[in-house]
């Protein structure tokens, strides 16, 4: 049973079939399957026609979804993840996406599962462990101490890569809203406090998921778009 926010993305692998919408009924109803019951809104539909090698480091239509899924607070269902179990560049871009997923194809997938997915898939065939050992004798040779980090306290150099990651997720945060922004304006809420009472009435969360949007948080926003 599924509640909250969704939503979904499809797959076809030609044009021609993309057109006819053979495949794309039956990765709805399995959508719909996997959505049946609870209180739940599918916000929209996705749909990627793949083409050749060139869509496992191409998926426009799936950069979309998950920056709706960013925008609304949804989570995202794939109608049909199959082939796709074994391709690490696809599995490691959700894992970063920061965005909850179900597979309605294969319910195992998830975000919890899905780097122990990409693991296998990036190293399948590949001599593991000769490659771990080869670098832990490199690091003990460079006088690198082994065994973590437990303890140690957070060096400048440390500090500044995080400082660095929350800038550039909150500049990945701003260009989500962008376009919503744009089209408030548009409608007429052309000040910071109007802006941020739309975004509360439409449902937008803010950054930390949680809370209301004031006036403040809007200018932030729009700051970081401008620069």
């Amino acid at each position: 049973m599924a509640d909250g926010k969704w939503v979904s993305y499809l797959r076809v692998s030609t044009g021609r079939q993309g057109k006819s919408g053979l495949g794309l009924e039956a990765q709805r109803q399995g959508v719909a399957d996997f959505l049946n019951g609870g209180q739940w809104k599918l916000i929209k539909e996705f749909v990627e026609v793949e083409s050749g090698k060139r869509a496992d480091h191409h998926r426009p239509q799936l950069e979309a979804a998950l920056a709706t899924c960013r925008l609304h607070g949804a989570k995202l269902v794939i109608a049909k993840l199959d082939r796709l179990s074994r391709n690490a560049h696809f599995l490691l871009g959700l894992e970063k996406a920061g965005v909850d997923f179900v597979c309605a194809d294969m319910p195992n997938a998830n975000r919890l599962t899905v780097g122990i997915m990409a693991m296998v898939a990036e190293e399948e065939g590949r001599m593991i462990s000769a490659r771990t050992k080869a670098a832990l004798a490199a690091a003990r040779k460079r006088g690198t101490v082994l065994g973590g980090d437990r303890g140690r306290k957070p060096t400048a150099k440390m500090r500044k890569q995080s400082a660095a990651a929350r800038q550039q997720a909150a500049a990945k945060r701003a260009a989500d809203l962008s376009g919503t922004i744009a089209e408030l304006r548009a409608g007429g809420a052309t000040s910071l406090r109007a802006l941020a009472t739309k975004l509360n009435e439409i449902g937008i969360p803010t950054a930390r998921g949680s809370g209301t949007w004031s006036a403040v948080q809007v200018q932030r926003v729009l700051e970081r778009l401008e620069a």
